[in-house]
């Protein structure tokens, strides 16, 4: 396959339909699809949002949704795996407290060995951090480093990770929490394979447990004290959620796709023609249509405000997300609805669709608290409007 000369969008274009031919077979088995992330280091998408200068493609959040949208209409675990890749990287590019020779090793290998990186946060006990509490994993120091000791679920790309950003705490007398840097396969990290979800089961998002693993001082990447940890910036905010509803709309495009194709070529004997040639079903393609049409001006926007320095506020990136992900899965189920027992046979991809798109109910930030902190910013505007009068 060969990608020089095209665009990142381009290239990730060409390999969604490589993704879709093994997606079903990965589905069925909850196994991990090693080869495509062979293609997307051979397409050279693995360091999309690596910097420029580090030899990365340096890409901004627009281009980075759109390339997931595509992926995901291949294969949405893998998708899955590559948005917490592009956010990683992103993120570390744009912290103050990496240390630079540490951020440049990891964007290194991004670019030349294809290597992954993933956050670890939730656990069996916390949740998610997103929802307040500290961490029961602990980083203790020691003269050979830090030993981590602890437990994380949800562990999205586990069997292909090479680096582990682990949410800890520090056992301390007045504990700091935050990110330390652990090698995948260092001595004392083990991965347990529990994952076996509803859906996205191709995205091997096992438990990992450490047992006093041993990492360097200088892995203590970001630690501070609770209190230091405040709400998200709005840039970081937008990457957060805006390529992670680019990947629920490109699975509702995908299913979309699937619908067109089906409803053009059945003709029931007593029609005598395709059911695409009735109204009824125009009208509901027209339907998606529109719910897909307002995905995508909503995230091109807020993706492109974000790029040129505007970028929403937190409150409102959410709400994109919420609608994004709303109108995604209304569209998958509405073609569910038209199909019938054939969108829900395992033989057709729509059936893996909506498995997949309800995943978005739960993937951070849920609903829920997307709209308590819209409301609370709407009230913080009034107080704030009052406080100047």
């Amino acid at each position: 396959m060969q990608f020089d000369g095209l665009k990142p969008l381009e290239r990730a274009r060409l390999v969604a339909p490589e993704f879709a031919a093994l997606a079903a077979e990965h589905d069925h088995h909850g196994s991990f699809p090693f080869e495509n992330f062979k293609l997307l280091k051979e397409a050279g998408l693995l360091a999309l949002t690596v910097p420029t200068e580090l030899g990365g493609n340096g890409a901004g959040l627009a281009d980075t949704c759109a390339v997931l949208g595509a992926a995901a209409q291949g294969d949405a675990s893998t998708a899955l795996v590559l948005a917490m890749q592009y956010l990683m990287h992103a993120t570390i590019a744009r912290s103050p407290r990496w240390p630079a020779q540490i951020r440049e090793r990891l964007a290194r290998e991004a670019v030349s060995d294809g290597s992954l990186i993933n956050a670890l946060r939730v656990e069996p006990e916390l949740g998610t951090p997103a929802r307040g509490g500290m961490p029961a994993t602990t980083a203790e120091q020691t003269s050979h480093g830090w030993r981590i000791s602890g437990h994380k679920i949800y562990t999205t790309g586990a069997p292909l990770l090479s680096w582990l950003m682990v949410w800890t705490r520090t056992a301390e007398a007045e504990p700091r929490v935050g990110t330390f840097l652990v090698p995948a396969r260092a001595r004392g990290v083990r991965i347990v394979e529990t994952w076996d979800h509803l859906g996205m089961r191709a995205s091997g998002s096992h438990d990992v447990i450490f047992e006093n693993a041993i990492v360097p001082l200088e892995h203590a990447v970001d630690i501070r004290k609770p209190a230091d940890w405040g709400e998200p910036d709005d840039v970081q905010a937008a990457w957060y959620v805006l390529g992670i509803a680019a990947l629920y709309n490109g699975i509702a495009i995908a299913a979309r796709n699937w619908l067109v194709t089906y409803l053009t070529q059945r003709k029931p004997t007593s029609l005598g023609a395709s059911l695409s040639t009735l109204p009824r079903f125009q009208e509901a393609v027209g339907e998606i249509d529109a719910r897909l049409l307002t995905n995508r001006v909503l995230i091109d926007a807020a993706a492109t405000r974000t790029d040129s320095g505007v970028p929403p506020p937190a409150a409102e990136s959410g709400l994109v997300k919420m609608t994004v992900t709303t109108n995604a899965i209304a569209a998958v189920e509405r073609a569910i609805e038209l199909t019938g027992n054939p969108g829900l046979s395992r033989v057709n991809e729509l059936e893996r669709h909506l498995r997949d798109v309800l995943c978005s109910r739960i993937h951070t930030p849920q609903n829920d608290s997307i709209l308590i902190n819209a409301g609370r910013a709407a009230f913080r505007a009034v107080e704030r409007k009052a406080e100047r009068q």
